[in-house]
């Protein structure tokens, strides 16, 4: 018998379409309830990428068409130009929650890939793909800025 989906709460008002999640007096980090939550919002932002990626497709197999005149071409090619560029840092993205996805199977989601540290609930929250404690993700900031 399959095990039955644990329902997640929905609310337009949170982040991604959900609602932030509130954290019990004592209760521990990365529990089931907060993966179950993650997961919702990770598996949530990959599907409306998807189907992002679906849209574009189709809209450019709609409005392809061979212009006559040069400069409604060239407005057609970098329309599409900056399409095809959105899309690929969606697809980017998508590997992203992907392998954020493969961390909660691990139950390694939601830990500083560099010291180790909790990430914490709110950070997670703004950006659920967050690899790095904010001390870390500074500090890597920072490194990036000195070598240009």
């Amino acid at each position: 018998m399959a095990a039955a989906k644990k329902k997640v709460k929905r609310d337009l008002s949170g982040p991604f379409g959900f609602a932030p999640y509130k954290e019990k007096k004592g209760e521990e980090y990365m529990n089931e309830k907060q993966e179950a939550h993650f997961r919702a919002i990770l598996e949530e932002w990959k599907r409306e990428l998807m189907e992002e990626v679906d849209r574009t497709v189709h809209h450019m197999q709609d409005e392809a068409a061979n212009f006559p005149d040069p400069n409604d071409r060239a407005t057609q090619e970098s329309e599409f130009s900056l399409e095809l560029r959105t899309r690929d840092r969606e697809r980017k993205l998508i590997k992203k929650i992907e392998d954020t996805l493969i961390l909660l199977d691990n139950h390694e989601y939601g830990y500083c890939e560099a010291c180790g540290v909790e990430i914490g609930i709110r950070r997670l929250e703004a950006r659920p793909t967050a690899t790095l404690c904010i001390d870390c993700k500074t500090l890597d900031e920072i490194r990036e800025k000195q070598m240009g």
